[in-house]
């Protein structure tokens, strides 16, 4: 099932903002809610929302990463992902994702449908851990991040990565309009 909007307002978890309610937008909050609360990460250390851009064609492409776990610098240490579906089929645009993020590379990415998770290495795309209980906590993501340290990326290997989300994401929607980038 694609996400559509539902024609109403939530107030966002993390940020207190008001925010369009969408057919997943309610499972979002949960996973927010379950790392903070749950997990231990500080609100301020999540962070929603950030988007991924890079050049396509001749336009911008934009995949918005639900849950952006930081460092105390502000870099990305984890993404997470919801998926509205078999965690595992949703493994390799995360890891495109996490390897092209703004102040990235993240070392690790995970993705979750609230009932089941899998969390990655970026660096090789190594699944590390699968279960609810692959969400790491707070008290142990630095030091798996520093376990798991992503090389630079030379050129061609950025582009494929660039024409691997595009591929795997754009066939939902293509979106660079903040306001209603969902994906």
């Amino acid at each position: 099932m694609h996400e559509t909007s539902l024609g109403e307002t939530l107030r966002d978890y993390l940020t207190g903002e008001s925010i369009e309610a969408t057919t997943y937008e309610d499972l979002r909050q949960a996973l927010a809610r379950l790392l903070v609360e749950g997990l231990g990460y500080p609100s301020g250390r999540v962070v929603p929302r950030l988007v991924v851009r890079f050049p396509v064609d001749d336009g911008e492409y934009c995949r918005t990463v639900d849950l952006t776990v930081t460092a105390p610098d502000g870099s990305p240490l984890m993404l997470v992902f919801f998926c509205p579906g078999q965690v595992n089929t949703f493994a390799r645009e995360s890891l495109a994702a996490a390897r092209l993020m703004t102040g990235g590379p993240a070392p690790l990415v995970a993705v979750s449908d609230l009932r089941d998770a899998a969390l990655y290495a970026v660096a090789d795309g190594t699944q590390l851990a699968s279960g609810m209980r692959a969400l790491p906590r707070h008290a142990d993501i630095d030091h798996l991040a520093a376990a798991h340290p992503v090389p630079p990326m030379d050129d061609a290997r950025r582009a494929a990565e660039q024409r691997i989300l595009y591929a795997y994401s754009e066939f939902l929607k293509r979106c660079c309009d903040e306001s209603v980038c969902l994906l």
